[in-house]
């Protein structure tokens, strides 16, 4: 009787196809596990899409402006600071209020993909134990929550060029694919930190605790030419990353060894997270 009332509500399909998958699992090479993990993660981008954006509400579910705070909150800090550090630099306002804008959204952007990324697979624990889903999707669901972050922000970008308008050109389309590397290193970020943390869970706050120094150590409230020694700035692979999008949308080039070296460290940071994931990838269910 109990096995007609499972087959009835489709249950025992269910878990006969959920049999099947895991028998194929054990049996299958890690390589065509993770080559199915990827393929089926892209197939299923509306499903991390809308895990995404749902976080997104739920983090101001009930509030009158909902994600928007989060723009009213960058507002005012970039607003504070623009204008207590532009007189403590004695820098002209008009130039620097642009720079300061772009320079705390696209850190802001970089920063959360890197904390968040930590808690890839830790937050998504009871779904990673219970069903089974392509591993990708949790690590494309944070790079995504943050693009829709991002986009909420970038508004007080218009609102301060209209205000402080920036000579700019065609060179403004340059920012699409420094955003667009970026967001690939944040993708794989947040594979490789999140089963590190995932093993490591004092990796979280160690990681927290180096990007407070990064933010200070890289210019982001203050600029290059502040500093003598810009070999500092140049071997902070942050700043490489910052300037691809930056640059443009204050209407200028960036430097080509700033291209060069997001290049390098994308294809490196790509080619060691599949390794670990290759590698590792049957053990983040026992991990988290």
């Amino acid at each position: 009787m109990l096995n007609l009332q499972l087959g009835s509500v489709g249950v025992r399909p269910q878990i006969e196809a959920r049999n099947r998958y895991r028998i194929w699992q054990s049996n299958t090479d890690p390589t065509q596990q993770a080559i199915w993990d990827a393929s089926e993660a892209v197939r299923r981008s509306s499903l991390w899409g809308r895990l995404a954006w749902q976080d997104v509400l739920l983090r101001y579910r009930r509030s009158a402006l909902g994600p928007f705070w989060l723009t009213l909150s960058m507002g005012v800090m970039i607003g504070a600071l623009g204008v207590i550090y532009g007189d403590l630099f004695k820098v002209n306002r008009l130039e620097y209020l642009p720079y300061l804008t772009v320079s705390l959204l696209v850190w802001n952007l970089l920063q959360s993909s890197i904390s968040d990324g930590c808690q890839t697979f830790i937050e998504a624990e009871w779904v990673i134990r219970q069903i089974n889903i392509p591993l990708p999707i949790f690590p494309l669901r944070v790079v995504c929550r943050n693009l829709i972050i991002f986009a909420h922000n970038f508004v007080i970008y218009f609102i301060v060029i209209l205000i402080y308008p920036v000579d700019m050109g065609w060179i403004i389309l340059a920012a699409i694919p420094g955003l667009a590397i970026l967001l690939a290193n944040a993708l794989w970020c947040s594979v490789l930190l999140g089963m590190l943390s995932a093993r490591f869970r004092d990796l979280p706050q160690i990681v927290a605790s180096i990007l407070q120094i990064a933010f200070f150590a890289t210019p982001v409230i203050w600029r290059v030419d502040l500093i003598e020694k810009k070999f500092l700035v140049f071997i902070n692979p942050l700043y490489h990353f910052i300037e691809v999008v930056r640059a443009p949308l204050l209407g200028q080039s960036p430097d080509p060894a700033s291209w060069y070296i997001v290049s390098a460290i994308t294809i490196l940071g790509f080619g060691v997270t599949v390794l670990f994931y290759h590698s590792f990838r049957s053990r983040i269910a026992f991990w988290v």
